[in-house]
């Protein structure tokens, strides 16, 4: 059993905790996920780990509520307990030798990316952050971005907050200004991380994209992570979850991910019932 020790709304829809696990905070490094039950009843779900530390010996994780197990997980609170904490899986994101480096950020992606931005900037990489988000409300860790960024670009869509526009407009817009990154690292929507890539490909920038699929035993075998890589079927929780983004085919990825949409719905509406029958 693994304890909450923390429990904080980043936004309507957005939630961290920090969970007691010494074991795997010791071990963890940016990039790398776990694999959580909330009890004995419930499915396994993979969340990329958002922070970790090894003194206090805890994980942060930070979801979204889009089904049935998450928003199970966001009813629990400070001092409540976790059936299930498997992890670190995944390979670490590689950071060694990166000097200067974009990383961008989209939606909820952005507590994947945020560790990464921490660890190249603790390394003293001269980092640009670049985070995107469909309003103000939305907005998470804006101030955690800020202490681990050289210079961060906070991008909404409708003007609400930061600059009016994309991603993508703020990361041609350096690359223009002659920026010259080692990497561009990008975490968020799969359409988000297309476009990106499309950007970074007219400029010959590497580009490093964290693929998050639908994931359930974390070691390949049920083939629920499957996507294609320069032509090559790779797993994302075995073999990433980052990959060379100007060889993922994305098109196949968002059309894989899309067959879950109703599913997701459908059970996360049974859950809200569920608990709607309890309160009463």
């Amino acid at each position: 059993m693994y304890k909450i020790v923390k429990k904080k709304v980043l936004n309507p829809t957005v939630m961290l905790m920090d969970i007691d696990a010494p074991f795997i905070a010791k071990k963890a490094e940016p990039g790398q996920f776990i694999i959580l039950r909330v009890d004995e009843e419930g499915e396994r779900i993979p969340l990329t780990i958002a922070d970790f530390d090894r003194e206090k010996g805890t994980v942060t994780i930070i979801f979204q509520i889009v089904g049935k197990t998450t928003k199970a997980l966001s009813g629990l609170e400070e001092g409540d307990f976790l059936q299930d904490f498997v992890g670190p899986l995944g390979v670490a994101s590689h950071v060694d030798g990166l000097k200067k480096v974009a990383v961008v950020g989209g939606g909820v992606g952005s507590a994947i990316a945020y560790p990464i931005a921490k660890k190249l900037h603790n390394m003293g990489a001269d980092v640009d952050v670049i985070v995107g988000f469909r309003n103000k409300d939305l907005v998470i860790l804006e101030d955690e971005f800020k202490a681990a960024s050289t210079r961060m670009f906070m991008m909404t869509d409708d003007g609400s907050y930061g600059e009016k526009g994309l991603v993508t407009n703020a990361l041609e817009n350096l690359i223009k200004e002659g920026n010259e990154y080692d990497e561009v690292i990008a975490i968020g929507p799969l359409i988000m991380m297309k476009f990106v890539c499309e950007v970074t490909k007219k400029y010959n920038v590497k580009t490093v994209v964290s693929m998050n699929p639908i994931m359930i035993d974390g070691t390949g075998m049920c083939g629920g992570c499957r996507l294609t890589v320069g032509g090559k079927v790779k797993f994302a929780c075995v073999d990433g979850p980052d990959f060379d983004g100007h060889e993922v085919d994305f098109d196949e990825a968002m059309s894989r991910a899309s067959m879950y949409k109703d599913f997701e719905k459908h059970a996360y509406e049974e859950q809200c019932n569920l608990m709607k029958k309890g309160e009463q």
